[in-house]
């Protein structure tokens, strides 16, 4: 690629980073490599993952939802893996379209991995995102740290989580390296983990181990998958008793609304930031990626 002409900018969802990288044509090419360093902590810009910013058309992974949204957010983790969605990531993504000019206040559609996902930027700034539903695979699985392991309830958020209610959420270790969990067929491609505490009535705290890359400050996905996951553990099932079940989600980065409504739709409502804007530097870049 040509970085001479390769802008970027940094923004965060309750401190859940990402490096922007705008590419309304779809020119760019982004390896797996290259992506892990513009995300590396000491040595690139840094970041949970990378937001690349395509016109739907332009992309063809997105091009049969072009119609609905212009825009497709293409979402790596910080490793370069492929992700299917990241809810932070929507809510910056979103943060980003209307810092740019290219969208108003108000509803905005956006293409990602996992569907079109629907964001509306509020004036007060806060960004809820429709997440679409929750998926509650029947098989489980039981996850693993030193010698505690618990069982985790299986959510599905257009991406995979498993979910465990922890006593303290010190059990969690420091999550530097993935949690294990079993048996491994539950998860094929891999998965979020999320260790979660009550804090009171509708109130949760979480940590989360995200795959690609480690413990993160914060998980939108991961947050709803909390959610549900509580509620259905609650015995409240909002398809069932016609009302909403809403969760403030703590993370460590900041906190979340969550809202399962009656027809099975996940709202997630929280902050979005955009910090900093500027130019790759194209001697860093032919040093980095030799």
């Amino acid at each position: 690629m040509n970085t001479r002409t390769l802008s970027f900018l940094k923004g965060h969802g309750t401190e859940n980073d990402f490096v922007i990288v705008p590419d309304a044509d779809g020119a760019l090419e982004l390896s797996a490599a290259e992506v892990a360093r513009l995300c590396d902590r000491r040595a690139g810009i840094g970041g949970d993952g990378l937001l690349r910013v395509v016109r739907s058309a332009a992309h063809p992974e997105a091009r049969a939802m072009a119609d609905e949204a212009e825009w497709f957010m293409d979402y790596r983790n910080a490793d370069g893996s492929v992700v299917e969605m990241c809810g932070n990531g929507v809510r910056v993504f979103a943060r980003y379209l209307h810092h740019a000019g290219l969208v108003p206040l108000g509803d905005v559609p956006i293409a990602t991995r996992s569907g079109v996902k629907r964001a509306h930027i509020a004036k007060d700034g806060d960004i809820t995102v429709s997440m679409g539903r929750a998926q509650l695979p029947a098989e489980q699985a039981t996850v693993t740290i030193g010698e505690r392991d618990w069982p985790a309830r299986n959510v599905n958020m257009g991406n995979p989580h498993a979910v465990a209610f922890v006593e303290d959420l010190d059990h969690a270790g420091d999550l530097k390296s993935a949690p294990s969990y079993a048996p491994a067929s539950v998860y094929p491609d891999g998965v979020n983990i999320e260790f979660a505490v009550d804090r009171g009535p509708g109130h949760l705290a979480m940590r989360v181990h995200e795959r690609g890359a480690g413990e993160t400050r914060s998980c939108g996905t991961g947050a709803c998958a909390v959610a549900v996951a509580a509620a259905r553990r609650d015995g409240v099932d909002p398809a069932v008793t016609g009302a909403p079940a809403t969760y403030t989600v703590d993370v460590l980065g900041g906190r979340l609304v969550i809202s399962e409504l009656p027809d099975g739709t996940v709202e997630m409502t929280g902050p979005a930031v955009i910090v900093a804007e500027g130019t790759i530097d194209s001697s860093w870049w032919d040093t980095a990626v030799a």
